[in-house]
């Protein structure tokens, strides 16, 4: 059940919706920029592994619109779980698009690395598809502090443990090296904002400075796409 609505005047401009909706847009808008940049440059290699991480940033910019709706509501409502909130199921929806598309987001990051390997094994990305949607139920299924840690730590060990593989298997070690750093940094402030949504407060006091990290890696990649693609 909802706890408590704020006044009008909080209602309509809660806390910190100023920032989150700063952080949220420059990251949607990074994401779609990154997806459409390299359109063109997928469009003339053909390369795989560039489709891959296209549709990465695509998801990245879905799971980050549904994540400043899913604080706007935590906000407005000042209730401490997404999933309090009842009417037709908003919440629970909610949080089931956020936690898919930033399970995608990832998933396509490491098939993008390591595409023509998991081809040879017939390793399908509709299997992907699958894990996401079981993420996304189980976190929308089973509340608790201990089941939403574990599910996100054990994420984050299976991305740790496919990068490190395709680092070691790189044959340029130095752009592996880069990319690798990269991706887990991806990762990890991926992981963070997970937390962020499902156990609220447990990151506050350090939350502007994940804000800010996420937002300078994300231009970071934004800029050497729009650099490689010379626009």
């Amino acid at each position: 059940m909802l706890n408590t609505i704020r006044p009008p005047l909080e209602f309509l401009f809660p806390p910190d919706m100023g920032t989150e909706l700063i952080y949220s847009f420059v990251i949607v808008i990074c994401s779609l920029m990154i997806y459409y940049a390299t359109k063109e440059m997928y469009e003339l290699s053909s390369y795989k592994g560039l489709k891959y991480f296209r549709e990465a940033f695509l998801f990245f910019g879905v799971a980050y619109f549904f994540r400043y709706s899913i604080k706007f509501f935590l906000m407005i409502f000042n209730i401490n779980h997404i999933l309090d909130i009842s009417p037709m199921y908003i919440g629970k929806i909610s949080l089931f698009v956020f936690l898919y598309s930033s399970s995608m987001a990832v998933f396509y990051l490491l098939y993008s690395v390591m595409w023509k390997k998991w081809n040879k094994s017939k390793l399908k990305i509709y299997l992907f598809n699958l894990f996401a949607l079981v993420v996304a139920l189980i976190g929308v299924s089973f509340r608790g502090f201990e089941t939403d840690l574990i599910l996100i730590l054990a994420l984050l060990a299976f991305i740790l443990f496919i990068l490190y593989s395709a680092y070691h298997e790189s044959k340029d070690k130095k752009k592996g090296k880069s990319l690798f750093v990269i991706y887990l940094l991806l990762a990890i402030f991926g992981a963070l904002n997970v937390i962020d949504i499902l156990i609220p407060n447990f990151l506050k006091l350090y939350q502007l400075g994940i804000y800010l990290v996420s937002i300078l890696l994300f231009m970071i990649i934004l800029y050497k796409v729009l650099k490689k693609s010379g626009n």
